[in-house]
């Protein structure tokens, strides 16, 4: 059972549609025992950091999230989810995520005075299909090739202080990570549930993983 973690932010019933449309089972709850019953654990997320972290501080979730990821079960973030697993966020100003990822998450800026052609008629949020570059390949990419493309809607990007945890990088003005793997935990700045076959290939791979 694949527990999809509630905690009023986020596309939750997309993603719900998304795992039953590859065979796997999952529920949307923020019931403690539900999350640590589950084989799988997902944190989605749409919205601002800071209200994120106050509804699991609320809801009494963030010692459910660590207890998950300790115990070794996969654990998947997805958009602002994988932003929550880092140290802090400079959104509307500073404020402390999980810290699970050493590093910080930081918005897109593109000096329009010194516009090149990489920047020049780039927007924020960064939002459409864009390709992703593979550094590491976790088994949640199992079967999913290099150059492939990606659903993003962001205004802010991952910034590890350690490199060995990034899987990929895309290109939007500068090279940014867009998602991370270290031991059981997959997290990614796109958005798997929107991107196609590709990312119902993400979220199968992912459910398919040995708890």
């Amino acid at each position: 059972m694949i527990a999809i973690i509630d905690y009023d932010m986020g596309n939750l019933r997309s993603v719900q549609k998304g795992f039953e449309r590859v065979g796997h089972t999952c529920i949307v709850t923020r019931n403690p025992k539900d999350i640590a019953n589950a084989s799988h654990v997902v944190l989605p997320g749409v919205g601002a950091f800071k209200d994120c972290m106050d509804n699991l501080r609320n809801y009494g979730l963030i010692e459910p999230i660590l207890s998950a990821i300790n115990s070794g079960k996969p654990f998947l973030g997805i958009c602002l989810g994988l932003q929550l697993l880092f140290t802090e966020s400079e959104e509307f100003g500073k404020h402390k995520g999980l810290d699970i990822i050493k590093g910080k998450v930081i918005k897109f800026s593109f000096d329009t005075q010194h516009e090149t052609r990489n920047t020049q008629h780039l927007k924020i949020p960064h939002m459409g299909w864009n390709d992703i570059k593979i550094e590491r390949r976790p088994p949640a990419l199992q079967d999913i090739a290099d150059g492939s493309y990606f659903y993003f809607v962001h205004s802010y990007y991952v910034l590890p202080k350690d490199g060995s945890v990034v899987a990929t990088k895309t290109s939007y003005g500068i090279d940014f990570v867009s998602s991370i793997w270290k031991d059981n935990i997959f997290a990614c700045q796109f958005h798997p549930e929107k991107s196609q076959k590709v990312g119902q290939r993400i979220l199968k791979n992912f459910g398919d993983m040995n708890p």
